[in-house]
């Protein structure tokens, strides 16, 4: 019958604790991989929520003068005419672009995509072990 040494016991406590150590420092680097992915998408949701303001204010306000500028053109004449005109075209591109952000909005990448991924790998080495 064989007898278990104090050895054997010291090498499935060392081999759980190089286990443990394993998950640990993989959880930190899938932790770490997951704060870069978060920083990097409130760094670009920001800029591009600056240019949009930006956007939004300038061509409002050139659209603003444009309108005032063609009403006084046409005061005497088409001034109703000028003013449907410009609204109906205001409309229209108001559509347009709401049709392209929901557009846009529904195909965007997966949120995470570099951080699932690495998981989807670490849980098939995993299995693959077993």
């Amino acid at each position: 019958m064989p007898e278990k040494s104090p050895d054997a016991g010291k090498g499935l406590l060392a081999s759980l604790m190089a286990l443990a150590a394993t998950l640990v420092a993989m959880t930190h680097t899938r932790l770490e991989l997951l704060s870069t992915d978060l920083e990097e998408e409130r760094e670009h949701f920001f800029s591009l929520l600056v240019l949009a303001l930006a956007t939004l204010f300038f061509l409002g306000f050139g659209m603003l003068l444009s309108v005032f500028l063609l009403v006084v053109v046409f005061w005497d004449t088409h001034r109703i005419l000028v003013l449907a005109t410009l609204a109906g075209l205001f409309l229209l591109a108001g559509i347009v672009t709401w049709r392209i952000a929901l557009h846009k909005t529904r195909t965007k990448p997966r949120f995470f995509a570099a951080t699932m991924s690495e998981l989807l790998k670490d849980r098939q080495q995993l299995v693959s072990r077993l």
